[in-house]
């Protein structure tokens, strides 16, 4: 969550550009993820080994092969790779089946690996890319992955681990999408679980997320005889200012109450030092409740920018809630029983909206603070790694 610089750039879902051009350097140790030794500290070492392996969306293949391999070396699970996407399956013929999602990738690195632990015991905070959003919930997935093959700890249901790639950019590279063309039956289940930063509660739904170019055009001319053209940078003062004026809403959708926002995330133009513009493009993003289709949320860009040019660039719907289904429902409980507080709204786009699409009611849960994802100071209160992760095996091992 959904910086950057060359050679390859994507707009992320969440902000920020992504790169291909990061060296890996590292590789996670196997014996992290021996079952007998899963306790908080052993979680600890693994998600900073994991978070030390760069994974740039478009550079996840290094750590896809860790976790391949990992996944591979475990009797109790079929594994299935996709580019750089890994799916582990259990095959136990429980009557339900549940969805265990992870994206591998994250945004560009700041300065901010290798992570560093600070502090000791449960006041411990591990720092780096990644901790947060969401290697932390990787880090919970692939030891419970492990743990749950054991002898007589087998979950209650079987058990779909998704680890996938390329989920901080546009929509239509989300290699969770990809999966749902190429092996649509891999992401059969009656419930999913994604394990995205929600502070060790539960984040029901998604906004939509829409992003849009507002054009403007001008007349080029030299500058020294500006009042013979027309600035196109000039004309875009309007889009701004309407953006300045416009009031976010506030939407209550099954309960929960979702913040939804319109921004300027960019601006461009310009041809030289001594040429009035001719053309300005103000790329504006709109984040929308999930009462919103796309089509609804586009009608709504356009007219607040009516008399302009406007480009939409990539959309992807929110979800709502689906906290009354019977699985979501009993999720709930058995989480909340352990962590206390009440569901809330995830305001950023995750891909409990694919889920929705496909079908299967799933919520956000996982470690760490939404509000540190994409920060240069992201870091995760280790604490919670072994909170979200013994809630999860609980839920999983109930009979």
């Amino acid at each position: 969550m959904p910086g950057g610089h060359a050679p390859t750039e994507a707009v992320c879902h969440d902000g920020g550009v992504t790169s291909s051009d990061q060296t890996t350097t590292a590789r996670f140790d196997s014996a992290l993820l021996d079952p007998a030794t899963v306790p908080s500290s052993d979680l600890v070492a693994l998600l900073a080994a994991i978070c030390d392996i760069p994974s740039v969306s478009g550079d996840e293949a290094a750590l896809a092969d860790a976790v391949e391999d990992a996944m591979r070396a475990q009797p109790h699970l079929e594994v299935v790779r996709d580019g750089d996407a890994v799916v582990a399956r259990t095959a136990l013929g429980r009557s339900r089946r549940v969805v265990v999602a992870g994206h591998l990738d994250t945004v560009p690195i700041a300065d901010n690996l290798p992570t560093r632990l600070e502090g000791s015991g449960d006041d411990a905070v591990l720092w780096g890319r990644g901790t947060v959003d969401m290697k932390g919930g990787v880090a919970i997935m692939l030891a419970l992955a492990v743990e749950l093959g054991r002898p007589g700890s087998e979950p209650a249901a079987d058990v779909t681990w998704v680890f996938y790639d390329l989920e901080e950019v546009e929509s239509a590279r989300n290699g969770l999408g990809r999966l749902a063309r190429n092996h649509p039956g891999l992401l059969e289940g009656d419930f999913a679980v994604l394990g995205e930063p929600s502070e060790g509660g539960i984040e029901g739904g998604c906004n939509g997320t829409l992003r849009a170019d507002v054009l403007t055009t001008g007349v080029a001319v030299h500058s020294a005889r500006a009042w013979t053209g027309v600035n196109a940078i000039h004309a875009a003062a309007p889009v701004l200012d309407r953006l300045a004026a416009y009031t976010p809403g506030e939407v209550e959708v099954d309960g929960l109450v979702y913040r939804e926002s319109l921004n300027a995330v960019g601006i461009a133009g310009g041809i030289a030092g001594n040429v009035i513009p001719d053309a300005c493009t103000v790329s504006v993003n709109y984040r929308f409740a999930p009462s919103r289709s796309v089509s609804e949320a586009e009608a709504h860009v356009r007219e607040l920018f009516e008399g302009f040019d406007v480009v939409v660039t990539d959309a992807a719907g929110g979800a709502r809630p689906g906290l009354d289904d019977p699985l979501a429902a009993e999720f709930v409980q058995a989480v909340l029983a352990r962590t206390g507080g009440e569901p809330k709204p995830k305001y950023g786009w995750t891909d409990v909206a694919r889920f929705a699409e496909l079908g299967i009611p799933a919520v956000n849960f996982g470690p760490g603070d939404p509000l540190l994802a994409h920060r240069d100071d992201e870091r995760l209160p280790v604490a919670q790694l072994a909170s979200c992760r013994d809630a999860l095996r609980d839920w999983l091992l109930v009979r």
